[in-house]
């Protein structure tokens, strides 16, 4: 199994408790850069992988095929980590790297643990209050919507779709016990509560 790690904004006090116990017990752990290195350390000894920061697409795609070809062995029958800064779910180098894997190697298990984001980092050490609807680009066309609080998803869907979205999740209570994610448009329930969060997508 592949994880990748969420090693947070930077800081080693700020990795989260499940992200530790993981890198602990991982049979190998891979990071693309010496700060992510560096907040493993305490808990495992990494291996960098290069990933270059460029733009050329097929440069791009050989890195990646290249590292997903080097990890896949291990993390076929061990637990192995990825551990990167931020969050592997947002604009993360694990993005790209999951979907060469899952394109290429089907039958090895892809997760994520969750860190603190620069995003939410960010609101902390600026001392800015969001408690409204905002935006966040890196200046790419805009391809996600999520909406929380979705206590009726099914029209909060109806409105997604005039403006293009296609694909649609909906999640409640995540990491509680009666945690509810569903990925199929029919099964998607007509009401949520205040912990529900619909994800549309446009394919």
């Amino acid at each position: 199994m592949l994880i990748g790690v969420g090693l947070g904004p930077g800081s080693p006090e700020l990795l989260t408790l499940k992200a530790v116990e993981t890198l602990k017990k991982s049979h190998k752990v891979y990071v693309p850069g010496r700060m992510a290195a560096e907040l493993v350390a305490p808990y495992a000894e990494a291996e960098i992988l290069d990933f270059p920061m460029l733009t050329d697409y097929n440069v791009l795609n050989e890195v990646w095929t290249k590292n997903a070809e080097l990890i896949a062995e291990e993390s076929r029958h061990n637990l192995v980590s990825f551990g990167l800064i931020g969050d592997p779910n947002f604009f993360s180098t694990f993005t790209h790297l999951k979907r060469v894997m899952n394109r290429l190697y089907p039958d090895v298990e892809t997760a994520t643990i969750p860190g603190i984001s620069s995003i939410t980092s960010f609101a902390s050490r600026a001392d800015a209050e969001v408690d409204a609807s905002f935006e966040v680009s890196d200046g790419s066309e805009k391809a996600y919507k999520i909406v929380l609080k979705a206590t009726r998803p099914l029209e909060i869907i109806d409105s997604m779709k005039k403006e293009g979205y296609n694909k649609f999740t909906f999640a409640q209570r995540l990491f509680m016990d009666d945690e509810i994610i569903i990925k199929e448009l029919k099964k998607i329930p007509e009401k949520g509560n205040y912990f529900s969060i619909v994800f549309g997508q446009k394919e």
